[in-house]
């Protein structure tokens, strides 16, 4: 498995860019003093969720009987209908009515941080790559520091890009998404095609 790659593909669904303007709006709500601390404590949440995907998609995938062209083929379609979303924002953002207190798991570690799109990501990447759970772990372990870096220093990522600068990015990353989720879904019909 090429690692490089694996990061990039997780770094670019999980959208740590994109995800600042929600999360700063999630913590108005929590005192300054305990901003950090939460945000420190959702991101190592979502590290634990992808770790339970990453070691027990597999027997998932298993237990639902489903083929490695299927889920490429579901995955590809899944993460472009994200990249749409993030090229083409809806009204009102992805996190509906804002929640009193401090935000547990939901939203900040799931959905923003671990969405069903990264979930389904590792799976595909594991089931591309049997038995390379090492370098899979590697490249989750630096997409998730880095996605967790960002996060943690959102207000200076705030600050300095400001609302156009971060819609700028995550455009950008929205293409790049594009991208890969067409070649997912080309690399499923292919298998499929081939083996049928």
């Amino acid at each position: 498995m090429d690692v490089y790659a694996a990061v990039v593909t997780l770094l670019l669904i999980m959208d740590p860019i994109g995800n600042i303007p929600p999360f700063l709006s999630i913590l108005k709500s929590v005192p300054i003093e305990r901003r950090r601390i939460v945000l420190a404590r959702e991101i190592v949440f979502a590290y634990v969720v992808l770790l339970v995907f990453l070691f027990l998609g597999t027997h998932l995938l298993r237990f639902l009987r489903l083929e490695q062209e299927t889920l490429s083929i579901s995955g590809g379609i899944v993460l472009f209908l994200i990249a749409l979303r993030m090229i083409f924002p809806r009204e009102g953002g992805i996190t509906g009515e804002a929640l009193e207190g401090e935000p547990f798991l939901v939203p900040l570690a799931i959905p923003l941080f671990a969405g069903p799109s990264t979930l389904a990501a590792l799976m595909l990447l594991q089931r591309t790559s049997p038995g390379d759970s090492t370098s899979l772990l590697i490249a989750v372990t630096i997409a998730w520091a880095i996605g967790g870096t960002i996060l943690l220093s959102s207000t200076f990522f705030y600050r300095v890009l400001r609302d156009r600068g971060l819609i700028a990015i995550e455009r950008l990353m929205g293409m790049l998404l594009v991208m890969v989720a067409v070649q997912m879904l080309v690399n499923g019909l292919k298998s499929l095609l081939g083996s049928g």
